[in-house]
């Protein structure tokens, strides 16, 4: 069975997209669109943690975030005005942002596949240049080759509201924020539920994941909370 504690405060009052990176933690917020990467250690203890870099992107409502081939991915989900002035390198819809995480730079923007938004991204460890995105219009989770951004594979989830993706040797976890569970899928039998994470209240609702440790990290983008799942 999970066991889950609250780990600190992110530095931002809405945390939507989280990924550990050497032992520490990438935080994307979705106000702002600003990102900071944090300590992980010894933040517990304290209930906030320290911020250890911090830029601007030029994301917007920013609602996913990964890491692979010495790159961030932010995905973009929509315009920012309902959280603050339109800029002009805002999304009009869901788009994928490939950033360097030294600067903040743009590298690459993507329309996402099928339109619409997302809220979760993974980069694939398992297969380079992969990364595989929740496609909310059609509540699908969606793989895709970033040369050329060709579509490799389409699955359905089981539930709405999919947000964290997690890639492991076996399966896939995606987040279903909604339902207050995160469901590992198998990825040679379509639909194949192969065990789920249960996250009841009072526990902060979870939205972006990354693994850590054997099991989990994520953010809740409504209580502002970084929480870690054992498994």
């Amino acid at each position: 069975m999970a066991s889950i504690e609250r780990l600190f405060r992110a530095p931002y009052s809405m945390p939507n997209g989280v990924q550990v990176v050497d032992d520490t933690l990438w935080v994307a917020d979705q106000i702002s669109d600003r990102v900071a990467r944090v300590q992980i250690a010894d933040a517990s203890r304290y209930g906030c943690t320290l911020v250890l870099q911090e830029f601007e992107s030029e994301s917007s409502n920013t609602s996913g975030m990964a890491y692979g081939d010495g790159s961030l991915f932010l995905v973009a989900n929509g315009p920012g005005e309902n959280y603050r002035p339109v800029r002009p390198t805002d999304a009009a819809a869901g788009e994928i942002l490939r950033v360097d995480p030294d600067t903040g730079e743009t590298q690459s923007r993507w329309d996402l596949p099928g339109g619409g938004g997302s809220h979760g991204i993974e980069y694939d460890p398992f297969e380079d240049g992969v990364l595989w995105l929740t496609t909310l219009k059609s509540q699908t989770l969606t793989k895709v080759r970033i040369s050329g951004w060709e579509i490799l594979n389409v699955l359905p989830l089981p539930h709405t509201r999919a947000h964290g993706v997690v890639r492991v040797e076996d399966g896939i976890w995606v987040v279903h924020t909604a339902d207050r569970v995160i469901v590992k899928m198998d990825l040679e039998e379509e639909g194949k539920e192969l065990d789920r994470i249960d996250v009841p209240e009072p526990y902060p609702e979870p939205h972006g994941l990354s693994i850590y440790n054997g099991g989990f990290l994520y953010c809740d983008a409504t209580s502002g909370w970084v929480a870690k799942i054992d498994l």
